[in-house]
């Protein structure tokens, strides 16, 4: 009787089954987070040690790029064992201490689940490849040569070339849309459905938080393998691909984003939702329908809970219109989806060096678009060293490890630039991460950047992003209010955000020149503070200065 008083007095906490809307997730490479065994290369141990700064910063998720058993042919996207820490990142027991200690720090853990392909090496694909009729012979998407010996059909890989490639074994073609050591799964085999499935219970038992779904649209392919049609020159753009690559000299409607994936996504949404509060982010990688894909795979609660497409990756600056762009047509085909906004990760060029070193300031730059980013209605991914301002670093071609830099150097020097180590310690060696020589160097002009360099300074940009995420978390509007935005020009933005009885007027100046907006007379907002800006407001109009920002609450 007195234990069930007890349970009566102190009862557990209601389980959020909504904590990713309007979340922000802080991804980490693990590769170049933080070493502990001095062989050069990030691991689990050395993430767990970290966890504190991610906890301090404000972030309440954390999302780990692969950490699996790996040929590491494209560095942990290429699975050899899913169940199973590579030797190079620790033990599965160093994981379980990680999962424990993010935890105890209040923080979700979400693991990058590569569902799409295997490494040519998995046991599965090892099988598939003896004969064309063992138990895994359809696992795999295997085709016959046209009579010519030419591949089946002219699909592409992301990485250069045919997404074909001739076994001898089985003296077939298989299907890879990214790496030769990537052969694609076959999704329309029901038992590849099982087991995967199998692989996401396992990591659910294991005590993680959701998932980030990588390339979630390539999952299916056409099975009557037809060509892509060509797209019109004045169609291309880069947004999944670099310029220089003929990946997008393609509409591609046969090998990705097929009808068929929504009933496999339906099949796991369920399995997450036999668990308190798992949830899922998947990677969109369409250049010609990425908001229409995002669409149908978060409509109505019955697929995955958000996805994020590359509008904000591509190599085009952000501006004040195509923010306004990209919301308003999200809202116009995702009226009930839920999308999740990033500038930088570990596959495109730091937005720092895309965007900022053009601008007069790029510290204030980058302060108005990182308080335009977690300002949005969605929720937030933040890539490892975004928060200290780390550029894009220009590696020798001898440095390079990614394989897609070195198909395509010089035009595309690949993605080793944004993956080099954080710097902890702008005086230690290699910045803090690694006692000996880092599978990455450490470029000479992030030291000054280092988190020791930035903490406890109010000026700096670290500081910034703590100050704005505690601003952020403070107003339940900006984490998962609507938006309809409000009449401006030139560089400026300007939107609400409601939600319950709170409504705040957002607007930013993302040039460097002083701007005004007409909030018009009607509007009439009181200014909040905690955000660090000092735009004014009197009489409806709201005066800001170069890479201004105000804040006020609706009466």
């Amino acid at each position: 009787m007195q234990t069930a008083l007890r349970k009566a007095e102190n009862p557990m906490p209601a389980v959020d089954r909504d904590w990713w809307r309007g979340c922000v997730i802080y991804q980490i490479y693990p590769r170049s987070f933080q070493d502990t065994d001095g062989d050069g290369i990030g691991d689990l141990k050395g993430i767990t040690q970290r966890l504190g700064y991610i906890a301090a910063l404000g972030a309440d998720a954390i999302w780990i790029s692969p950490f699996f058993k790996s040929p590491m042919k494209d560095f942990g996207y290429d699975v050899s064992d899913y169940c199973d820490v590579d030797p190079m990142f620790g033990m599965l027991a160093d994981f379980d201490a990680l999962v424990a200690e993010a935890h105890r720090l209040g923080l979700k853990v979400m693991i990058d689940e590569v569902l799409s392909h295997t490494a040519d090496n998995h046991p599965w694909f090892v099988e598939s490849r003896t004969s064309r009729n063992n138990p895994k012979s359809d696992w795999y998407v295997w085709a016959d040569a046209k009579p010519d010996g030419t591949p089946p059909n002219n699909w592409l890989s992301i990485f250069g070339g045919s997404a074909w490639q001739w076994d001898t074994r089985r003296q077939q073609y298989y299907l890879h849309n990214f790496l030769s050591e990537q052969p694609d799964l076959n999704f329309h085999n029901g038992e590849v459905q099982d087991a995967l499935l199998d692989i996401t219970r396992f990591w659910l038992e294991r005590g993680v938080d959701g998932f980030r779904l990588d390339t979630i649209n390539f999952y299916f392919h056409s099975e009557g393998l037809e060509d892509n049609p060509a797209l019109p020159p004045e169609e291309r753009n880069d947004q999944t691909a670099p310029a220089v690559n003929p990946y997008n000299y393609q509409d591609h409607l046969y090998d990705k984003s097929r009808p068929e994936n929504l009933g496999f996504l339906e099949r796991f949404r369920a399995l997450l939702d036999e668990y308190p509060a798992a949830a899922a982010v998947g990677e969109v990688g369409d250049s010609q329908r990425g908001l229409e894909v995002v669409a149908a795979y978060t409509e109505g609660g019955r697929r995955v809970q958000m996805c994020y497409a590359f509008d904000f990756l591509a190599p085009e600056k952000i501006s004040a219109p195509k923010v306004r762009q990209v919301l308003q047509e999200f809202g116009r085909v995702a009226a009930d989806g839920w999308s999740c906004w990033a500038f930088s990760n570990h596959d495109v060029k730091r937005h720092a060096s895309r965007w900022a070193t053009s601008e007069p300031d790029p510290a204030a730059y980058l302060k108005v678009v990182s308080a335009l980013l977690m300002s949005l209605r969605g929720s937030v991914c933040l890539y490892q060293g975004e928060e200290l301002g780390l550029t894009e670093a220009d590696l020798a071609f001898e440095d390079l490890q990614d394989p897609y830099g070195i198909r395509f150097w010089p035009e595309f020097k690949g993605r080793d630039g944004c993956r080099t180590p954080m710097v902890w310690q702008s005086r230690a060696k290699n910045g803090g991460f690694s006692s000996a020589k880092p599978w990455l160097p450490v470029p000479a002009e992030h030291l000054a950047k280092a988190v020791d360099k930035q903490e406890g300074k109010e000026a700096s940009l670290l500081e910034h992003y703590r100050r704005f995420l505690a601003f952020r978390r403070f107003h339940p509007a900006l984490v998962k209010g609507d938006i309809d935005f409000l009449p401006s020009d030139g560089d400026t933005v300007a939107f609400t955000r409601g939600e319950g009885n709170e409504r705040l007027v957002c607007v930013f100046n993302l040039g460097g020149k002083a701007a005004e907006v007409d909030l018009g007379a009607s509007l009439t907002a009181q200014p909040v503070s905690g955000h660090g800006f000092a735009g004014e407001a009197a009489s409806g109009r709201v005066k800001l200065g170069g890479y201004g920002a105000w804040f006020g609450r609706l009466a």
